[in-house]
């Protein structure tokens, strides 16, 4: 599927997430698509460990979702986004070429099962030993770092809108909300938009309006 793409080269395949590290090291990926469920070192634990080093690629997270409750576990590490292993290829081939190009992939529709897993279980299976509440307060907590129209911004990639919605929605011109994104991601010291949106839901503030 991916070889198929003139634009994109697969330089290396991992069996295990523990065969990650190396691989990387040796073919220098812009973006690493992985499978959270791998014999040995999970999905999971190798995009923690992955994102952590310096200069790491980007990653996107194939999952089940409904099986795959530790998916926040995987974008609170950086993960640049996550997709159901039922999309369509076309739309990974693409995905991989949006991050690639510094755009997290943060579907709508996947946000919303997101919201809803987080509401059914009232506590993210991410971080067990931390309370709801907890976590809220945090949240809400980092958001108020934020000026009023950033926290405008943030509120609306919360909700999964991209650039130019949130510029038709506020009035605003795309370069301008561009700006309030990156000013967002240094002032809340985040990587991507995928952890924006998780502070605004943590802080209740992704209901769609």
């Amino acid at each position: 599927m991916l070889g198929g793409a003139a634009d994109l080269e697969v330089v290396a395949e991992a069996a295990d997430g523990a065969q990650v590290p190396a691989l990387v090291s040796a073919h220098a990926p812009d973006v690493v698509l992985m499978d959270i469920r791998m014999p040995g070192t999970d999905g999971l634990t190798a995009t923690e460990a992955l994102r952590a080093t310096p200069g790491a690629p980007e990653v996107i997270v194939l999952t089940t979702f409904h099986a795959d409750e530790h998916v926040l576990r995987a974008l609170r590490a950086g993960a640049a986004g996550f997709l159901l292993k039922d999309t369509p290829p076309r739309e990974i081939v693409e995905a991989v070429r949006r991050v690639a190009a510094g755009e997290p992939v943060l579907s709508p529709a996947v946000v919303r099962q997101l919201i809803h897993q987080v509401a059914a279980t009232g506590t993210p299976a991410a971080a067990p030993r931390d309370p709801a509440a907890d976590r809220a307060a945090t949240a809400r907590a980092r958001l108020a770092l934020l000026a009023d129209r950033e926290r405008e911004v943030a509120v609306a990639v919360g909700r999964g809108r991209s650039n130019a919605e949130i510029a038709r929605e506020l009035y605003l011109s795309l370069p301008t909300v561009k700006t309030h994104v990156s000013r967002i991601l240094a002032k809340l010291d985040l990587n991507n938009r995928v952890q924006i949106a998780l502070i605004v839901h943590d802080a209740g503030e992704s209901e769609t309006r």
